[in-house]
């Protein structure tokens, strides 16, 4: 049975998911950016708050985690740093373990860089990542914590999952994303059409997630570093990826 998967925008642009096993009544919420906003989707489910898997300690994915658990006495699911400020923490997990929800997997990936502590969930049976803020359409997380080259490893981490798994991030950034790439990448097919599709969604409203990381891999600037056309326009060429990942970055968080 495939987890049935509910978008919950919180506080400004921030999203909150939750994934509900409708075999067992199992429900994770992946991150809690604020608690209103998933009580009033639980409730309007009619479904019980079991889990949250916790992906970084930044105050804008933990700040519902209280209010939650007091009120679900849910498991709080997160990195094994215990160096990260996460309240109420049950179970600490690390690369390669595996976190049940119900009848529900999630297989955890570490991917530092944001932060050191990040970590991604992958329910491998229901092709969905949720990488927070590792990973954005058509973007990546600041650097804010690690190294440039330790987040491209990273991006190279998720890069490799299969191509029909969608996307599930942090924030609703893709549309300022979109834009910037465009300054590396004009001529990008896949990208132009991409910034059409993402248009027309914050046209009518809708979330431009999830999307597929096959789309991804020939859109997102921030996973074709390795590129050599990519390289040579930002004047690197022939230097490494994680050098050319870097100046993609910085010039980002200069736009």
């Amino acid at each position: 049975m495939a987890a049935d998967i509910r978008i919950i925008p919180c506080l400004s642009d921030n999203f909150g998911y939750l994934v509900h096993d409708t075999a067992t009544g199992a429900t994770a919420s992946i991150d809690a950016p604020e608690a209103a906003p998933l009580i009033a989707a639980l409730e309007k489910e009619g479904w019980k708050l079991t889990d949250i898997l916790v992906t970084h300690h930044h105050a804008d994915h933990v700040g519902g985690i209280a209010e939650l658990k007091q009120k679900y006495h849910c498991r709080v699911v997160a990195p094994h740093d215990a160096n990260a400020k996460i309240a109420d923490v049950d179970l600490r997990v690390q690369e390669g373990d595996v976190v049940g929800v119900g009848g529900l997997s999630a297989r955890v990936l570490e991917t530092p860089g944001h932060t050191l502590d990040h970590i991604s969930y992958v329910f491998d049976d229901d092709r969905a990542l949720f990488a927070a803020d590792t990973l954005f359409s058509i973007g990546c997380g600041r650097v804010f914590e690690g190294t440039y080259p330790m987040m491209w490893e990273s991006l190279l981490k998720l890069r490799e999952l299969p191509d029909d798994f969608k996307l599930y991030c942090g924030h609703e950034y893709t549309a300022s994303n979109v834009e910037f790439a465009l300054t590396i990448e004009p001529d990008n097919a896949a990208l132009q059409a991409r910034a059409k599709q993402v248009e027309q969604q914050r046209a009518a409203g809708q979330p431009t997630i999830p999307v597929t990381l096959g789309e991804e891999k020939q859109a997102n600037v921030f996973l074709r570093a390795d590129v050599p056309s990519v390289a040579a326009a930002v004047g690197l060429a022939g230097e490494s990826a994680a050098d050319v990942f870097g100046e993609i970055r910085e010039r980002k968080n200069n736009s």
